[in-house]
């Protein structure tokens, strides 16, 4: 399957249920007619006390604010009633997730910031949804508008200047994160599914996520991005990563902005999952980690939005449940159940939902790494093995580059396959079924005890494309040798740009960050393709891409990899 046939022909991996559309509409004509006929409607999800409460405690209506230059930004407004003479509060600006909602996505929140004492105002960026425009991707034109945007939150009387927060999820969270950069009115930030690095998210270890570009274009709607937009977007699609490319991800970077977050101690609450497919976890967790201010990561199972999903349509979720206590603790509200925010690294391991770790920073969090050395097949077997006893240079593995999977694949579908996983349902691979002309693999001994994968890993090979490019994705995979089923642990691709065809190059790079539980008698499982219809690939196809392990730069994989206590 080619990228254009993924993008084109899959289902829209960020569209809601048709029920949880409905929900979010009836909930919307609740809020701007509470009449019996509309609450009492809300009954069929349970929902219809909660509105009516909401609708006494709270003045709702949608709005049209005007920017400067006299774009239209759709918005909806909650406000709390019956605020005593002089009496202020706390208020949370809300930028839309990327859906064709916009900012109505948020209505399942609504409730429990009306409870808190906040006054609430969504809206959907320039561009998406109802808002007039075009799409900026979150760049210094949507960043004024935040600040516009926040000039006339405070014409509202009783609100506080000095008690407001930024709540966004997805595309609403690199929304805050950089409004917050930009204005220091903004006290606390609370992103869901965040990113830290836009060019890292677009453009990993040398190689293009087109797959998810061409998913979040698709979304955007192209005819309505802006003209330096769609530049950008056709030299992502040509392979032109020039300084135009990396100067327009940097500027919508949170990561660049690290200084000021730190000068101003911006509280600052991020949430992203193992098995993101959108948004690079690297990259949020190198921004977590060089933050000096209040700071609280969450990693869950799943992919990109997977985890906030039922907080924002009004049920509970980890990353929502964590915003209400981030809020109400730095800006004095009461949406939460009362108890201190978490700081530090909140995480839950694959595949236990229930699962709930705290440690203070990522670096008591990750372990230190093993060592496993990729050798050559024994004789009369297929597979390599990885061991921890010495280095193993002086073999090569030769791997057809066709354009085509192998079982092999990040991931079958965008989010959806990280939402089964959530729910229990991890994709299952059968490597054995993969062709070992088109993949190498190397195997860890039966484990002889459970184990805990935890933190970051390293891979190095040589790797010798016949052309002047070439493109590898490395796979960690959970194997019951059983079954012969396995779950995929991690994953990482890279590309190499040689000056002569069939030149070796040793690369050394990282895999994605990962939490997993093995259990007793499996093994790790590293397999090495050239072709993930996730990625875009260099390769020539037909053509040959060596795996080697020569002397002086042997071949390993270091894994955070330690006992189960």
């Amino acid at each position: 399957m080619s990228v254009d046939d993924y993008s084109e022909n899959s289902v829209d991996p960020f569209a809601l249920s048709a029920d949880d559309t409905a929900k979010l509409e009836a909930i919307e004509q609740a809020l701007l007619d509470p009449s019996p006929r509309r609450i009492g409607r809300l009954d069929q999800w349970g929902l219809a006390d909660t509105y009516e409460i909401q609708t006494e405690i709270a003045e709702f209506r949608n709005l049209s604010i005007a920017m400067a230059d006299g774009t239209m930004i759709d918005a909806s407004l909650s406000v709390p009633r019956n605020l005593a003479p002089g009496q202020t509060c706390p208020a949370i600006l809300m930028p839309a997730p990327l859906n064709d909602l916009g900012h109505r996505g948020y209505l399942g929140m609504f409730p429990r910031w009306a409870l808190g004492g906040y006054a609430v105002l969504a809206y959907s960026q320039r561009g998406l949804a109802k808002s007039g425009g075009e799409i900026h991707v979150a760049g210094p034109q949507d960043v004024a508008d935040a600040t516009e945007i926040i000039d006339s939150l405070l014409q509202i009387e009783g609100v506080d200047p000095e008690r407001i927060g930024c709540f966004g999820a997805s595309y609403g969270a690199g929304t805050s994160l950089l409004a917050a950069a930009n204005d220091p009115r903004i006290k606390a930030v609370a992103g869901t599914s965040a990113w830290g690095d836009l060019l890292a998210s677009l453009y990993e270890n040398g190689t293009r996520h087109l797959a998810a570009f061409e998913a979040l274009v698709k979304l955007f709607k192209e005819e309505r991005c802006s003209a330096e937009f769609k530049g950008i977007i056709q030299k992502i699609r040509g392979n032109i990563i020039d300084d135009e490319v990396r100067e327009f991800a940097r500027v919508r970077s949170p990561r660049n902005y690290r200084d000021t977050y730190n000068g101003n101690r911006t509280p600052i609450l991020m949430t992203t999952a193992w098995h993101e497919t959108i948004f690079s976890v690297p990259a949020v967790v190198d921004l977590f980690t060089e933050l000096t201010g209040p700071k609280s990561l969450l990693v869950q199972i799943g992919d990109h939005g997977n985890g906030e999903l039922p907080g924002l349509l009004g049920l509970t979720s980890k990353p929502t449940e964590m915003a209400y206590r981030w809020m109400d603790h730095h800006l004095g509200g009461t949406a939460g159940d009362g108890a201190l925010p978490q700081f530090g690294v909140r995480s839950e391991y694959m595949h236990n939902l229930l699962s709930d770790l705290h440690h203070e920073d990522w670096e008591s969090y990750a372990l230190p790494r093993k060592r496993f050395h990729l050798s050559d097949a024994p004789v009369g077997e297929g597979d390599g093995q990885l061991a921890e006893d010495k280095p193993q240079p002086g073999w090569t593995r030769s791997l057809k580059a066709t354009g085509k999977d192998t079982e092999a694949v990040v991931a079958p579908k965008l989010i959806q396959t990280g939402l089964a996983e959530r729910v229990g349902l991890p994709h299952v691979y059968k490597t054995a079924d993969i062709d070992r002309g088109l993949a190498a693999i190397w195997t860890t001994a039966p484990l002889e005890q459970p184990m805990r994968v935890q933190g970051e890993f390293e891979l190095r090979v040589t790797v010798t494309p016949r052309a002047m490019e070439g493109t590898i994705v490395a796979y960690l995979m959970d194997c019951d040798p059983a079954t012969g089923k396995a779950d995929i642990i991690t994953n990482a691709p890279f590309t190499v740009t040689n000056q002569e065809p069939g030149q070796a190059a040793t690369v050394t790079f990282p895999l994605q960050p990962a939490h997993y539980v093995l259990r007793k008698g499996h093994r790790l499982q590293l397999i090495i393709d050239t072709h993930d219809q996730f990625f875009a690939d260099a390769n020539r196809a037909p053509s040959t891409v060596d795996i080697t392990s020569p002397q002086g730069s042997e071949s390993y994989l270091d894994i955070p990899l330690g006992t189960l206590s």
